[in-house]
């Protein structure tokens, strides 16, 4: 299909819905759920309360030896960058971890290191509940900047808990 085109989307969703009609049709019943107060969605566990991190991801994290190689760091930061946005000051805490990955430096797993793979580990298991916004309230931009990293968030003064 050509590009720029102003009816490419369309086509595609047509001829995608032509071709896999049988199988959009079925509907998987063992990961359907219906009228739950709380269930897993795409890693998350979604309930009332909020949005938290799945713990029986969490959990196989939290029993993981500290990395070896470059392969596995790449793969812990992965895994745990994937919850990012519950752990404060992540890149901080990530970044002697983060120098190993860069091209010419040497890999030598310090205390540093151990140190900062185990503070990552402490801070997912006690991760915090996001909440859903109360558009009632004011919200707050709070920007931070340091030497090696960009922050900011979009929050609530809530029961005194940002």
């Amino acid at each position: 299909m050509p590009f720029g085109l102003c009816n490419a989307p369309g086509t595609f969703q047509r001829c995608m819905m032509a071709i896999f009609h049988d199988m959009i049709e079925k509907m998987m019943e063992e990961k359907s759920h219906f009228m739950v107060k709380e269930g897993i969605v795409l890693g998350h566990k979604i309930s009332k309360k909020g949005i938290e991190v799945d713990k029986a991801k969490i959990e196989v994290i939290s029993k993981l030896p500290h990395p070896t190689t470059v392969k596995g760091i790449r793969s812990f930061l992965g895994h745990a960058g994937f919850y990012s946005r519950f752990i404060k000051d992540f890149s901080k805490i990530t970044r002697p971890m983060t120098h190993l990955l860069e091209k010419n430096s040497p890999f030598i797993f310090s205390n540093e290191c151990i140190q900062a793979f185990r503070t990552l580990k402490d801070k997912l298991t006690e991760a915090p509940i996001l909440i859903a916004p109360n558009w009632d309230q004011p919200f707050e931009l709070m920007c931070d900047a340091s030497d090696f990293a960009v922050g900011a968030i979009l929050g609530q003064r809530i029961e005194k808990h940002f």
